[in-house]
Protein backbone atom coordinates (compact mmCIF):
# COMPACT_ATOMS: atom_id res chain seq x y z
CA UNK A 1 0.00 0.00 0.00
CA UNK A 2 1.21 3.38 -0.74
CA UNK A 3 1.29 6.54 1.40
CA UNK A 4 1.09 8.75 -1.77
CA UNK A 5 -2.68 10.04 -2.25
CA UNK A 6 -4.70 8.70 -5.25
CA UNK A 7 -5.56 12.41 -6.55
CA UNK A 8 -1.46 12.91 -6.57
CA UNK A 9 -1.00 9.87 -8.62
CA UNK A 10 -4.45 10.55 -11.14
CA UNK A 11 -2.68 14.03 -11.88
CA UNK A 12 1.04 12.43 -12.82
CA UNK A 13 -0.99 10.27 -14.87
CA UNK A 14 -3.23 12.92 -16.66
CA UNK A 15 0.36 15.30 -17.31
CA UNK A 16 2.42 12.14 -17.99
CA UNK A 17 -0.44 11.79 -21.03
CA UNK A 18 0.18 15.24 -21.80
CA UNK A 19 3.82 15.12 -21.79
CA UNK A 20 3.38 11.85 -24.08
CA UNK A 21 5.50 9.61 -22.21
CA UNK A 22 4.66 6.81 -19.61
CA UNK A 23 3.72 7.97 -15.60
CA UNK A 24 6.47 6.66 -13.02
CA UNK A 25 5.93 3.44 -11.23
CA UNK A 26 4.18 4.32 -7.61
CA UNK A 27 7.56 3.20 -6.46
CA UNK A 28 9.61 5.43 -8.21
CA UNK A 29 7.12 8.48 -7.23
CA UNK A 30 7.65 7.50 -3.48
CA UNK A 31 11.85 7.50 -4.06
CA UNK A 32 11.46 11.10 -5.78
CA UNK A 33 9.00 12.01 -3.12
CA UNK A 34 11.87 11.04 -0.58
CA UNK A 35 14.17 13.14 -2.40
CA UNK A 36 12.33 15.47 -2.72
CA UNK A 37 11.74 15.59 1.14
CA UNK A 38 15.55 15.25 1.63
CA UNK A 39 16.36 18.06 -0.81
CA UNK A 40 14.15 20.33 1.65
CA UNK A 41 15.18 19.89 4.75
CA UNK A 42 19.13 19.41 3.73
CA UNK A 43 18.53 22.85 2.51
CA UNK A 44 15.51 24.89 1.79
CA UNK A 45 11.89 23.44 0.06
CA UNK A 46 12.99 25.13 -2.43
CA UNK A 47 15.80 23.15 -3.51
CA UNK A 48 12.89 20.15 -3.65
CA UNK A 49 11.75 20.36 -7.13
CA UNK A 50 15.20 21.19 -9.03
CA UNK A 51 16.73 18.33 -6.84
CA UNK A 52 14.36 16.25 -9.44
CA UNK A 53 14.56 17.97 -12.37
CA UNK A 54 18.45 17.32 -11.87
CA UNK A 55 18.06 14.15 -11.21
CA UNK A 56 15.84 13.88 -14.06
CA UNK A 57 18.35 15.46 -16.50
CA UNK A 58 21.06 13.81 -15.23
CA UNK A 59 19.59 10.48 -16.19
CA UNK A 60 19.85 8.88 -13.02
CA UNK A 61 17.19 5.84 -11.52
CA UNK A 62 15.23 7.49 -8.72
CA UNK A 63 17.25 5.42 -6.14
CA UNK A 64 20.51 6.45 -7.69
CA UNK A 65 19.75 10.13 -6.74
CA UNK A 66 18.10 9.71 -3.88
CA UNK A 67 21.28 7.51 -2.59
CA UNK A 68 23.55 10.49 -3.97
CA UNK A 69 21.78 13.06 -2.22
CA UNK A 70 21.59 11.76 1.32
CA UNK A 71 26.10 10.91 0.97
CA UNK A 72 25.94 14.69 0.19
CA UNK A 73 24.74 14.66 3.99
CA UNK A 74 28.04 12.14 4.94
CA UNK A 75 30.40 14.10 3.31
CA UNK A 76 29.76 17.35 4.96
Amino acid sequence: MSDVEPTALTWIERYAAALAVDPPPVADVETLLALAAHAAHASHRQAAPVACWLAATAGLPVDEALARARQLDEEG
